[in-house]
Parts: structure tokens; C-alpha cells; sequence
């Protein structure tokens, strides 16, 4: 099992639950340290693992990578690919430096291990490709527009390959579409807005994704959502686009941006030195979390009155 980001959040939990099952797992992250403490994890809870420490922005890493996992373990089973960064902040003040490196990792560094992955699948003539995509690959609000712009991408690169490879029945591409998920990525973030950034409520256990992405391990599917509470605003935002588009401003100025201001900052878009690193962010302990819940009544109450 190859499993990218893996230092943190949703790919540090699939690493966890890969090795619980006693699988050998192959750790990629930036944050060659960091990595080596969630192997240490892994081994602890029955899995054998290993550190590889790569960029997915960087074709040459993943081919690495791939490389890497071959020779100390002879195939490549699954590849998950769990790396991302965020950002805040309306397109005209995202500097153009963050707007590119967000997709370069979001979306070419999943198109680099598809590459790599496919590769060893052809040869084996088996394999599954799970590619972390988001609820962003689906809908969109403000303040994300690289975001989105990468994960919406990744939704239609997966679709093609999954054309592609229609004749290959034992080599399956799938895509996990996960909600707002309780992860670091959101303290982590780069953000241009001037005020702190939470995440939308609900949010999910890590947990849930992981298990999820083990599950399509062993049965594979083409899309599957995480969070069935933000996974119904999938049709909203298929059928009237005009209400969502009125909508979703107000709940993102509710919600998402509050609490103070902060600096300019660039988060882990480019190096992932001195900041949080864990499988939760925290979002869903104590205050916060009460706070996140009774606000979200409020935003519905706003979002009929703007219906209205």
C-alpha cells in the first residue's frame, strides 16, 4: 500500500488502518521526521512500513516513490493519494505563486502517482488507484478558488481514466469525495483574508474517511462521499445553481471566516516547517465544536430567508 500524504489528517489515518490489518505500507510526505514518526505508529500497530519522502508535486519524486516500493516490496497493490494544501482567500488576492503550487500538488501530484501507479498496474495486470478528492469536487463556495479549481479537475481526470481503462477489469481508479473533515489542513492553510479561518460544520472523524478508503482497497467503486450531511448539497448545487450561488456566500462569511484577524500567510502551501502535523486539526473538541453546531441552525435560518 503506497499512501501519499501521509504525515497528517486523512492520509495518516489510512496509514493507521492499513496497519492495523498487518499490510505493508510505503509513507510518502514531505516532512522526512514527521514521516518517520507515523511509521514508528505503524509498525507499533502491526503494519510494516516504510519512509519515503517525496514532494507529489515533483514527478521525479513520485517516480521514486513508485520505484522505492517496488524494490523493497516487489508490487504495488493500492496507492492512495491523500496529499493536500489549502488556501483562503477571495482569486484576486490569492497571490498567482499559491494559486499554482495548490494545484501542482492537489491535482498534478495525484496525475504524477496515477502515472506511477498505472505503470506498476499494467505490469501486474491488477491494482487499485484511490485518489482523495473533496465535497470541492463537486460544489463550490468563495474564498477557495484554487481549491476547487484542482479538486473539480481531479473529479474529471478521474472520470477519464476510469474510460480508459474500461477493458482492464482488474485495475480500478477510484475517487473518495471526503466532506469537511477534522484534519490540520485548515490551521495549516495559506490565507489572504484577513480573518481566521474554520472549517464548515459539520465536521467528520478522520476516521471515517479512513475507513473508507480500506474499504475501497478491497472493494473497489468508482466515487464514493464522506459526510452525507454536506454530500446532499450536491444536488442543490446541480439543480439550482442560482440559489446555491446566492447561498453559499453568506454561509461562508457566517461560518468559515471569524474570530479575529490574522497576517497574510502562506500556510504549508511550500514547506510544511513548524506547523501542525497530527491525523485531527482539533474542530471537533469543546468549545469550538459547540460553537460550530449551533451555528450551523443559523446559517440555515439565513439561507431560507435569502431562498425567500
Amino acid at each position: 500500500m503506497v499512501v501519499t500524504g501521509a504525515s497528517s489528517g486523512i492520509g495518516r489515518a489510512t496509514a493507521h488502518a492499513f496497519a492495523k490489518r498487518g499490510d505493508r505500507l510505503v509513507l510518502a510526505a514531505r516532512d522526512p521526521d514527521r514521516l518517520q514518526a507515523v511509521v514508528a505508529v505503524c509498525s507499533g500497530l502491526g503494519g510494516q512500513a516504510i519512509a519515503v519522502p517525496a514532494d507529489v508535486g515533483d514527478d521525479p519524486q513520485v517516480q521514486a516513490l513508485a520505484q522505492a516500493a517496488a524494490d523493497t516490496f516487489g508490487r504495488i497493490d493500492v496507492w492512495v493519494c491523500a496529499a493536500s494544501v489549502y488556501s483562503y482567500g477571495t482569486f484576486e488576492d490569492t497571490p498567482p505563486e499559491v494559486f499554482r503550487q495548490i494545484v501542482e500538488t492537489n491535482l498534478f501530484g495525484q496525475v504524477h502517482s496515477a502515472r506511477a501507479a498505472l505503470a506498476r498496474f499494467r505490469a501486474q495486470d491488477r491494482g487499485v488507484l484511490i485518489l482523495v478528492g473533496s465535497i470541492y469536487s463537486k460544489i463550490t463556495t468563495p474564498y477557495v478558488s484554487p481549491y476547487v479549481a484542482s479538486k473539480f479537475g481531479l473529479a474529471g481526470f478521474a472520470a477519464v481514466l476510469r474510460e480508459e481503462l474500461r477493458g482492464a477489469k482488474d485495475i480500478s481508479v477510484c475517487t473518495v469525495l471526503p466532506a469537511t473533515i477534522d484534519t490540520p489542513i485548515y490551521q495549516n492553510a495559506a490565507n489572504y483574508t484577513g480573518q481566521r479561518a474554520h472549517p464548515l460544520p459539520p465536521v467528520a472523524d478522520p476516521g471515517r474517511g479512513a475507513r473508507r478508503i480500506v474499504r475501497l482497497a478491497g472493494r473497489p467503486r468508482a466515487e464514493t462521499v464522506v459526510g452525507y450531511i454536506q454530500g446532499a448539497y450536491i444536488p442543490v448545487h446541480a439543480l439550482l445553481p442560482r440559489l446555491y450561488e446566492r447561498c453559499a456566500p453568506v454561509v461562508m462569511d457566517a461560518l468559515a471566516l471569524r474570530g479575529g484577524s490574522v497576517p497574510p500567510t502562506a500556510g504549508t502551501v511550500f514547506e510544511s516547517a513548524g506547523r501542525d502535523y497530527q491525523v485531527t486539526g482539533g474542530w471537533r473538541a469543546g468549545r469550538g465544536r459547540l460553537l460550530a453546531l449551533a451555528a450551523v441552525p443559523a446559517a440555515w435560518a439565513v439561507l431560507r430567508r435569502r431562498a425567500r
